[in-house]
C-alpha cells in the first residue's frame, strides 16, 4: 500500500483540554458537561471509575484505590488544563486533599478540582455563608458533607435528603422532586443560597426558576462543578448552556 504523506495539527482543544473522571454509575453529569461545554474548541475527555450499585462509605473507600487507574485512562498525550473527579460525596469521604494528589500521580494537568471544592470557590465568590443543602442520600454519606462545610465557614441551617443510596434510582428522581425540596430548604431567611449535591441529579433545567422562585442563587454539583473548570481553564466565557446567578456574576 502506498504510503501518503501528511501534516500534523494542534490538539482538538485548542481553547481548553478538560478530563472528567465519572462514576461507573452517574448517567447525567456527562450530558450536563457536554451542554455547558458546547463550544468545539474546549475538548472534554471522559474516564470512568468502578462505583457499586450504591453509594455507601465501603463503595467510596474502594473508589480511593481506583481513582488512580481510572485517571491514568485519560489520553496520556492530551495536555489537561483541569482534570475533576465527578463524585461531591466521594470526595467528601476521601478528601479533596487526597483526591487531588491521587489525580495529579496518574495524569499531567495544570489544575485538578471536584464538586465540593468547586462548590467552596462558588460560594466563596458569592459571597454566601449560610445555605440549605438538598442531598439524594443516606445519612452516612449526607452528613459528611455537612461537617465538611462546616469545617470551611459555611453553615447549614437547613437540610433534607431523599434517603436513597440506589444510583440508579438517584438517576431517576425527578427534577419535580427536587424543585420542591430546593424549595422547601430555601425558603427561611436564614438561608442564603440552596445547594443541590450529586453528579447525578438531573438539576440544570430547574436553576433559573428555583431563583425567580427564592430570590437566592442556587447551586448544583455538576453546575458549580463546570464553573470552577472553566475559571480554572481561562475560560472567561462559556457558550453553552450555563444557567444561574453563577455563571451570571462572571458577566
Amino acid at each position: 500500500m502506498p504510503r501518503f504523506p501528511y501534516t500534523l495539527t494542534g490538539p482538538i482543544g485548542h481553547k481548553a483540554t478538560l478530563g472528567l473522571i465519572v462514576l461507573q454509575v452517574d448517567e447525567t453529569v456527562e450530558q450536563d458537561m457536554r451542554r455547558v461545554f458546547a463550544d468545539p474548541g474546549i475538548a472534554t475527555y471522559v474516564s470512568r471509575i468502578p462505583s457499586g450499585a450504591e453509594l455507601t462509605p465501603d463503595t467510596i473507600d474502594q473508589m480511593r484505590l481506583d481513582l488512580p487507574r481510572a485517571t491514568a485512562l485519560l489520553p496520556p498525550a492530551a495536555q489537561f488544563d483541569v482534570i475533576a473527579y465527578a463524585c461531591t460525596s466521594g470526595t467528601t469521604l476521601i478528601g479533596a486533599d487526597q483526591v487531588a494528589g491521587l489525580i495529579r500521580g496518574a495524569a499531567q494537568t495544570r489544575a485538578v478540582t471536584n464538586p465540593l471544592t468547586a462548590t467552596l470557590a462558588a460560594l466563596q465568590h458569592l459571597n454566601v455563608s449560610r445555605i440549605g443543602l438538598v442531598s439524594p442520600y443516606i445519612a452516612s454519606v449526607a452528613d459528611p458533607m455537612r461537617h465538611s462545610f462546616a469545617t470551611h465557614g459555611i453553615a447549614v441551617p437547613q437540610r433534607l435528603s431523599f434517603g436513597e443510596e440506589v444510583e440508579a434510582r438517584v438517576a431517576r428522581i425527578d427534577p419535580g422532586s427536587i424543585h420542591a425540596a430546593a424549595l422547601q430548604v430555601g425558603q427561611p431567611d436564614e438561608v442564603e443560597a440552596v445547594f443541590l449535591s450529586c453528579t447525578n441529579l438531573r438539576t440544570l433545567d430547574i436553576i433559573e426558576d428555583l431563583e425567580q422562585q427564592l430570590g437566592k442563587p442556587v447551586l448544583s454539583s455538576n453546575q458549580a462543578l463546570a464553573w470552577h473548570m472553566a475559571h480554572l481553564a481561562g475560560l472567561r466565557q462559556i457558550r453553552g448552556d450555563s444557567p444561574g446567578a453563577l455563571f451570571r456574576s462572571d458577566a
